[in-house]
């Protein structure tokens, strides 16, 4: 991502298009994901927008790492989706990261294994769950181009 060159959002036909597919497509396992129209839309417009917000004009969540950390554990413990919430986290993740020129260096089988430990994680430990998809993130993450 270019200098001064804002974190581009996703939308929810990004979502649907490309997350939603690929996971279905990539992570095709005994429990087969749901139809993309049975997710629940206040959920995951919740979790799009929560990287995104402000207060008195100042991101709550800093560069293309602190929106990517915050999207992926809101992906995971908001449940947008009846199944396959941790498949099309992942999915969403990468998609996201693609969209700022960014990748991570792990394969999608220990990615995904990352967000089982996410998944699993206790509510109440948020905020260092939090930190650790941001170190996960900023440690493994390099430039496209």
């Amino acid at each position: 991502m270019a200098k001064g060159k804002s974190v581009q959002r996703l939308t929810i036909l990004q979502i649907e298009n490309v997350a939603h597919y690929l996971a279905c497509e990539m992570f095709n396992y005994s429990e087969p994901i749901p139809d993309f129209i049975t997710r629940f839309p206040h959920k995951l417009e919740s979790c799009l927008n929560t990287p995104f917000q402000k207060w008195s004009g100042r991101s709550l969540y800093a560069g293309v790492v602190g929106k990517g950390t915050v999207l992926f554990y809101f992906m995971i413990k908001n449940h947008p989706f009846q199944n396959g919430n941790k498949r099309i986290a992942v999915m969403t993740l990468l998609y996201f990261l693609y969209r700022n020129d960014k990748w991570l260096k792990v394969t999608n089988d220990e990615l995904y294994e990352f967000a089982r430990e996410v998944a699993k994680s206790d509510p109440i430990d948020r905020e260092a769950v939090v930190k650790h998809i941001r170190f996960f993130i900023r440690t493994n993450m390099i430039p496209l181009r």
